[in-house]
């Protein structure tokens, strides 16, 4: 009498089954986190390019100027808020190289959903007493958030202040 042998086809086993898932299950976590990543850094990179270019705007309308203490950003009607008190977390991490705050208020603006505080400070840094010109820098620092509590991006706020600084002869264009 004949004995026949049942060979076993080949199929996949419970193990290879939950290998093959793992391995799809941190693929997937690492292209999803990657891209999480990346959005948060792009959302920095697009408002740290907005507070550089409202503060360089800034710069250069004030020192049209002559970098007058009377400078007022609202009359630009680009949507500065009106002056408000400075809040006490503001000059935190900005360095102590800022001079007196302009009216001793800042300004809120809102571009493209990312809300940014904005101080204004100068300080008269030199002047030549033979022809009476004085030299004033002018400091534009911009802040990320709110002073209102719910309007805060957590992302954002963490972020470094951009702090552009230009100079300008008081005599230069009428201040």
């Amino acid at each position: 009498m004949k004995i026949r042998k049942h060979k076993f086809l080949p199929a996949i086993t419970l193990v290879e089954v939950m290998a093959a898932t793992a391995i799809l299950v941190i693929s997937s976590i690492g292209a999803l986190s990657y891209q999480y990543h990346a959005t948060a850094d792009a959302q920095k990179a697009r408002a740290q390019v907005i507070a550089t270019r409202i503060a360089q705007m800034l710069l250069e309308d004030w020192k049209s100027t002559g970098g007058s203490s009377n400078y007022d950003p609202q009359t630009l009607g680009l949507g500065f808020s009106a002056p408000l008190q400075i809040p006490s977390h503001f000059c935190e991490g900005v360095g102590n190289g800022l001079g007196s705050p302009l009216r001793d208020s800042i300004h809120e603006i809102t571009v493209d959903g990312v809300t940014m505080m904005v101080l204004l400070t100068w300080a008269d840094v030199a002047q030549d007493p033979v022809s009476g010109v004085k030299l004033r820098q002018l400091d534009v620092t911009v802040r990320f958030g709110s002073t209102w509590p719910k309007n805060v991006n957590k992302t954002l706020e963490k972020l470094q202040p951009v702090v552009l600084t230009t100079y300008v002869r008081i005599d230069g264009a009428g201040g």
